[in-house]
């Protein structure tokens, strides 16, 4: 008997030990969690920002000045001895996020978490993403000089995770159980495709096809018009195009393939954008142009940005990065400043594919037939064997939809076009604005910049400003991309490009201002043909129009134009809806709700009660008026707002505004009454589970973890204002990722601001610090040192020398 108490003691100890050091589905193996040696208790310290630390490769000592927001201001001798130090201290703080990101990118999710994240892997590599990377490589070693700079940042990376021992590993890894890998330049062209598809990896095509054959073309021009009757474009509608001797592709005669696709890819954000804006000297109030950028992506922890300063002997520049890219992708040096939103253009199209028979291994093009490459995509799985895809490639692309992916016919398939998969150098770009002088080396390093799409904002302390709409852009026919396209015909083919000088675009306009929030970027004059594929009307004309509205502009009106919070799109509206809707059956609590809106100024501030009653209001509504797109097993997006309520305001009447599921015959009227009790009714429930539905509380804006917003690693319930079609465009979880205000005197001055803080590390004090500020809209003055002696604003100060 004690050999079989023996026994089972032992196999209870074997098994708890296993228990505490293996994973069980998505539970972490919690003794190696725990361990006080090793564990998560080792990661509570905050970072080590001063001494001496030698790292691979390095010609000179590289001189690292910490501030008190722990901003790393660099100071090298030479560039590829700044950027190698960038690669170090970028993965001292932010190792995790930048290589996690990658992992995203490349579809390799479920090697770290597991079977559940199989369906996006899948999807990133139907979508090319390595693809995309690859080509974008064999760009890149065509010159030699970013090849060399990309290859530094990756050994001063692997410096840093060289020097690791698994207990200094980062929270994250701990958590999910793995180790960090070397870096490689295929891992930040993998970072850039991350960003690439984030910006301009959505498109309607397939969606719009259903729309077409469904409701016919008279109807679909109604629903998505190029443009709609209010339009203020990124470039002022005066300018003259008649330099422009390229025409556009002429049209085919053709018929386009009507498919019905039932489901589409998960698409990136939809509010994916940005403001940017520039002022000249007239309109500043101290004669010096006035520079703004303010991207809205996902608000995350760790944030997207990590800021630094990278300076030379022959250049010195400061902004925001992006960790696990080389150089500052939006700020400013000495003698100019620049900042990107997303220009929203149509750079992915839908083609059908007919293979010759079901080996796939031709395809049919013109009056013949094709090879197909293949490529195999070895998904590995934590904890299961590997899954294999295996990938059609034709001239268009990857044959994302077939019959092994959300397709069921062995004879044809979908192939994506899509700029993300040109082989382009857009790191050049950035690394020659870190030291450009002038708008003419803004325009040069604009040159090398293929995707995605963006909107270039320029000041210079020669008194320069500029808009460009920058990217490798298809020169289409009218009509081209909406649909899908025939992937047979040559001429469904992209014909050629847009040549980058006749790129839109504006230098000092007359107006004294340039601006840009993700509208249409031209008017009709424009020679080249650009559909409305989701462009912003409201931001953007409340930007301008504040621009127009007085002479001269300081620093203050900057960040209250950052902050402003009016609702254009409910100002536009609800004055009708006032007018037309009859309230006379209103009960006594809706009566109060609809006096409440009523009182409402437009402004989205958190005290205020109207954002959240409009809310819930203009979703009820919205779903009402496009009730028909609630088909099964048909992928469908409804219309643009700005055109839906234009159709309620002149199209009251129109069969569209009929609810499909009742026998009577509703018009916009109706709808507003309908829609606004069943909004009273969704406040009333919310109020009486949640209290008051004042705006801070009913938005309720989160800063989540990149894992699932880890409620530990998270911060809730964010005291801040604005929303969707907004200046200040804060929604639930995305926003203003990066606000920056940069003053081109000599040398330039500037402030900033992003959701989060500069560590990577959940157990330090500089993890979240800058949210508060964020919130409460305040700045933080940004260091811009001169040279590397040390001012009062440094707080330590870190040397990096050779091994």
């Amino acid at each position: 008997m004690k050999y079989l108490k023996f026994t089972l003691s032992l196999l209870l100890t074997a098994s708890v030990f296993y228990g505490l050091n293996n994973k069980f589905g998505s539970i972490p193996p919690i003794g190696k969690f725990l361990n006080p040696y090793t564990g998560v208790w080792q990661n509570e310290s905050d970072e080590s920002i001063t001494g001496t630390v030698s790292i691979d490769g390095l010609k000179d000592k590289v001189t690292v000045h910490y501030d008190a927001q722990l901003i790393p201001h660099l100071f090298a001798q030479n560039e590829n001895d700044l950027y190698r130090a960038q690669g170090y201290i970028t993965a001292k703080h932010r190792l995790w996020q930048m290589e996690f990101q990658t992992y995203a990118a490349a579809g390799r999710l479920s090697e770290i978490i597991g079977e559940a994240a199989l369906n996006l892997d899948r999807q990133q590599r139907r979508r090319g993403m390595g693809f995309g990377a690859e080509q974008a490589i064999a760009k890149i070693k065509e010159d030699p000089e970013t090849t060399a700079f990309l290859e530094a940042y990756a050994e001063g990376v692997n410096s840093y995770i060289n020097q690791l021992e698994p207990k200094d590993f980062p929270l994250e890894y701990k958590l999910l159980d793995y180790q960090p890998e070397p870096w490689t330049i295929k891992k930040t062209a993998l970072l850039l495709m991350y960003m690439t598809k984030d910006l301009a990896g959505g498109d309607s095509d397939l969606e719009y096809t259903n729309a077409l054959r469904m409701f016919g073309k008279e109807r679909f021009d109604l629903l998505y018009p190029d443009f709609f009757d209010v339009i203020d474009p990124i470039i002022p509608k005066e300018t003259d195009w008649s330099y422009i001797d390229v025409p556009i592709t002429e049209t085919p005669e053709s018929e386009m393939p009507l498919d019905s696709i039932p489901k589409t890819l998960d698409k990136p954000n939809p509010d994916n954008g940005s403001n940017n804006w520039a002022i000249s000297g007239e309109k500043s109030y101290s004669g010096n142009p006035i520079l703004a950028n303010d991207p809205h992506l996902g608000l995350n922890l760790p944030s997207i940005w990590f800021v630094m300063q990278l300076s030379i002997p022959t250049h010195n520049a400061f902004g925001a990065t992006l960790p696990g890219a080389l150089g500052i992708i939006s700020g400013f040096n000495t003698n100019i400043s620049w900042g990107e939103t997303n220009a929203t253009r149509d750079v992915l199209d839908w083609y059908k594919i007919e293979f010759k028979d079901e080996t796939r291994r031709q395809y049919k093009y013109g009056d013949d037939w094709k090879a197909v490459s293949f490529r195999i995509e070895e998904i590995k799985i934590k904890g299961k064997a590997a899954y294999i895809d295996s990938v059609c490639y034709t001239h268009h692309g990857p044959v994302t939809y077939d019959k092994n992916f959300m397709g069921d016919n062995k004879l044809a398939g979908y192939a994506m076009k899509w700029s993300g998969h040109i082989g382009g150098n857009n790191q050049k770009t950035f690394l020659e604005l870190n030291k450009g002088r002038n708008y003419d080396d803004y325009v040069n390093a604009l040159k090398h910049y293929t995707a995605p799409a963006q909107n270039f904002v320029f000041a210079s302390t020669e008194g320069d400003i500029a808009i460009w709409v920058q990217g490798k852009l298809p020169n289409k026919w009218k009509g081209q991309g909406k649909f899908l396209m025939d992937g047979s015909n040559p001429k469904h083919d992209w014909q050629s490009f847009i040549p980058q000088h006749f790129n839109a675009h504006t230098k000092n306009p007359e107006r004294g201002f340039v601006s840009s929030a993700n509208q249409h970027p031209v008017n009709e004059s424009y020679p080249f043909y650009v559909f409305n594929d989701g462009y912003e009307t409201y931001r953007n004309r409340v930007i301008n129009n504040f621009f127009n509205s007085k002479e001269t502009f300081n620093i203050q009106d900057f960040k209250d134009l950052h902050n402003n919070n009016y609702n254009l799109k409910a100002a536009e509206l609800l004055p009708y809806i006032f007018e037309t809707m009859d309230a006379s059956t209103l009960t006594a609590e809706e009566l109060s709700i609809f006096n409440e809106i009523k009182s409402w100024d437009f402004n989205n501030n958190i005290d205020e009660l109207g954002p959240s009653i409009y809310s819930i209001w203009w979703s009820k509504l919205y779903d009402l008026v496009w009730d028909e797109y609630d088909v099964e097993n048909v992928a469908l997006d409804k219309p643009f707002t700005y055109q839906t309520i234009h159709l309620l305001k002149t199209k009251g009447d129109d069969e569209f505004m009929d609810i499909v599921e009742t026998p009577e015959t509703e018009t916009a009227k109706d709808l507003f009454l309908i829609s606004f009790k069943k909004a009273a009714k969704s406040l009333m429930d919310w109020k009486a589970e949640n209290g008051d539905y004042n705006w801070n509380a009913y938005k309720s804006t989160y800063v989540g973890h990149l894992l699932q917003a880890l409620p530990a690693f998270s911060r809730f319930n964010l005291p801040i204002g604005g929303g969707g079609n907004i200046v200040n465009a804060t929604k639930k979880n995305h926003g203003p990722s990066w606000r920056m205000i940069v003053e081109m005197s000599s040398p330039p001055t500037a402030l900033g601001i992003y959701p989060g803080g500069q560590s990577g590390n959940p157990g330090s004090k500089y993890y979240d610090n800058f949210i508060d500020d964020w919130a409460a809209g305040n700045y933080h003055n940004l260091n811009f040192l001169q040279s590397d002696i040390k001012t009062d604003a440094v707080i330590d100060t870190q040397t990096l020398i050779s091994n």
